[in-house]
Order: C-alpha cells, then structure tokens, then sequence
C-alpha cells in the first residue's frame, strides 16, 4: 500500500481546481466549425481566441501530427502575410487533441467577422503548391514530419462539409 504524508493528503483535500472553459464545451455535441473560445482584455484591448475545429471531436479520426504540423505552417504563412489580417493575428497553431487549430485575433470578434478569414486560408492550403514554407531543418524543430497532399486533402473537405456551408451551429458552441 502507498502511503502519502498527512500533509499531502490534506494539501490535496483542501485545493481543487475550476474546470477550464473549454473542458465545459459538450464535445459530443461538437461539430467542425469556427467558434469564438474565449475573449481576454488585456487594459482596454480585446484579444478573441478562436477554436478552428476541423473534425468532429470523439466521431472521427483525429488529425495525424505532419497533415496538421504541414496546416500550421501554411496557416501561418498565409495569415502573416496577408494585408487584412497580419496586423491582428495574434497565434495560430494546432490543438493538442488533434481535432483542429487556435487562432487568436486582436479585437472583439465573432465567428462571423472570422470566418471569411478562415475560408480563405484553408483555400490557400487546399491549392497550395511549391516546397511547404520553412520546412527545412534550419527553419523548423522538425522540418520532416510533414504531409502536404493529406493537409491539402483535410483543407478541401473542411472547405465542402464546413465553411462552404456554415451554420449557426459550426459558429456556436453546443449547450451542455
């Protein structure tokens, strides 16, 4: 039997944690969309946090580490470098359940505002051609594991079964 000082014990009687926001999000219920995750101000400034989800959480197969490594990448490339959105784009990078990306945006935003942004990046990654930007050993911690046919493959279904045809429910968060 494993025993525990008292202290310990009573330490972790006294202490408990709050559930994160996105841990109360029915993921059952969760379909692929564009939802607002969580807003921060920061002083007078709002910095709105986006849940890229590109498959249907506990229903489907998650994404593999290089289709969504190869989307990050390209994800970022596409949002630094264009006009209407490098200037308030924040983070963009992979979830750690594999089941989409978080995009963090300066300003009070709804899934709305965003999802002309999001359509059109993932147009991008669906036409993508050329090498994968900084996917070379000296640009990336681990410049190998990429696939750029499969994340060009994820981008075009996201694209058909998601954005083409939003709904209230790919933009809001389901109720528990």
């Amino acid at each position: 039997m494993i025993k525990f000082p008292i202290f310990l014990i009573f330490l972790f009687s006294i202490y408990s944690y709050d559930k994160i926001p996105s841990f109360t999000i029915d993921h059952l219920k969760l379909l692929p969309g564009i939802y607002v995750s969580r807003k921060d101000k920061i002083g007078s400034e709002v910095l709105t946090t986006f849940d890229i989800r590109m498959t249907r959480p506990n229903f489907e197969p998650v994404m593999n580490n290089a289709e969504l490594h190869t989307i990050e990448h390209l994800g970022a490339t596409f949002l630094r470098n264009e006009p209407a959105y490098k200037n308030r784009l924040i983070y963009f990078g992979p979830m750690g359940c594999r089941t989409g990306l978080y995009m963090v945006f300066h300003g009070d935003l709804s899934s709305k505002d965003i999802a002309p942004c999001v359509t059109e990046m993932f147009e991008f990654i669906r036409d993508f051609k050329g090498p994968i930007p900084g996917a070379e050993a000296k640009d990336c911690g681990n410049y190998l594991d990429h696939n750029l046919d499969m994340a060009k493959w994820l981008a075009n279904k996201f694209l058909r079964k998601t954005l083409y045809v939003l709904k209230e429910e790919n933009l809001i968060y389901p109720t528990q």
